[in-house]
This record gives C-alpha cells, structure tokens and sequence, in this order.
C-alpha cells in the first residue's frame, strides 16, 4: 500500500445522500480477479443508461471533473453490504480522499485498510464545500490533520491508528510481518515447552 501524506486536488461534488455499496458498485460486477478493474463500473446505473450510454448529467461524465481525486459527499456514504469492492471501485477510478458528512462503518475501515483516506466533517462545512468550493483547490495534510482551501484551514479528526497505517503505508498483512522475528520467538519457546511425541490438539 501506499503511503499518504498529502494530496492537492480539486473535488468530484457527488450531491446525493445515502449512498449504499449496491449503488456505488453493482453485484454483477463483483466477478473480477483481483483488486483491479472495477473503476470503469463504479456508480455504474449512475454513470450510464440502459443501453449503456453515459448519461449526460452524472457527474463523473462531466468533462471538468476528470482527473479529480477527492470525492465530496453527503450523509451515510458506503451503506448497506460490506463488500469491499465498493472502495476498490473507488480507489481505482483514481479517488484518494473522500469527504462526507458521516460513513457506515464497515465501508470507513475498509477504505483505511485500501490506502483510502477518509475525513468527516461537520454538516454546514459539507454544505459550503457543495456550494462554493467546487472549483477550489483542496490541500489535504493528513500530518497536521487539516484541509487548506485558500486562506481557510478545517481540521479533521482520526484514530491515531489509521493514521499511522495511511502515513507508512503498512496494512495488516505488512503489520504482523514486522513482527515476524517475535513470532518467531514466541514460536520457537512453544515448540520447547511441548514434550516431544505429543500428540496434536485438534
């Protein structure tokens, strides 16, 4: 995973509340291998019509929004199923940060989990970025904790945790492997304690 520190970009304003993981990737396009592939499906019954013509409006579809990586929405974003392919989707259509007034749970952690920054900020703030703030430049210091707009600054919370595995780039996996030679160890003082001939618990 990557690490992140920060990031300067312009945002995608998504105006729709409530946004389960259905609508953010559809359940016919969960076949994929691997963690790749899904940004070309993402907001798919959204994006495009029924013979598969991107829908004028959407958007994602609009000309002066490719390329942006910061995706601002509303209440209750990543609602509904767990499934984790809805940050991959996001993640690999090119989105770094997400911005919103509140998250389910399961879809706030998986992000972490993906190299995916997610920030929660007050709902008037949320308000004012829909209204004003399309077109501005957002710097996003996750070292400070801060998103400088301008002369403006907003600062965000985060569990110390998420943080440090955003900055350093390490997910679980990398996590226990830094811990290889203590496993070890522990491993190892097990296996003498152990009188040899022991039948195995099963």
């Amino acid at each position: 995973m990557e690490p992140f520190r920060n990031l300067i970009s312009k945002i995608v304003p998504l105006d729709i509340a409530n946004i389960d993981t259905d609508q953010i990737i559809p359940k016919q396009f969960l076949k994929l291998l691997g963690k790749t592939g899904y940004g070309e499906y993402l907001f798919f019954n959204w994006r495009y019509d029924d013979h598969g013509i991107p829908t004028k409006n959407f958007v994602l579809n609009l000309s002066e929004f490719k390329g942006r990586q910061i995706l601002l929405t509303r209440e209750n974003f990543g609602i509904g199923s767990s499934r984790e392919h809805a940050v991959w989707a996001l993640k690999d259509y090119g989105f770094k940060v997400i911005i919103g007034v509140s998250f389910a749970d399961i879809f706030y952690n998986n992000c972490f989990k993906n190299g995916v920054l997610v920030i929660r900020l007050d709902k008037n703030i949320i308000e004012d970025f829909f209204s004003s703030k399309t077109d501005e430049e957002f710097e996003i210091d996750l070292s400070h904790q801060q998103i400088r707009i301008n002369s403006s600054s907003y600062s965000f919370e985060i569990d110390p945790t998420l943080k440090d595995s955003l900055e350093n780039g390490t997910d679980e996996i990398s996590k226990t492997l830094q811990l290889e030679s203590q496993i070890k160890k522990y491993e190892d003082k097990k296996n003498l304690t152990i009188p040899p001939g022991t039948p195995p618990i099963l």
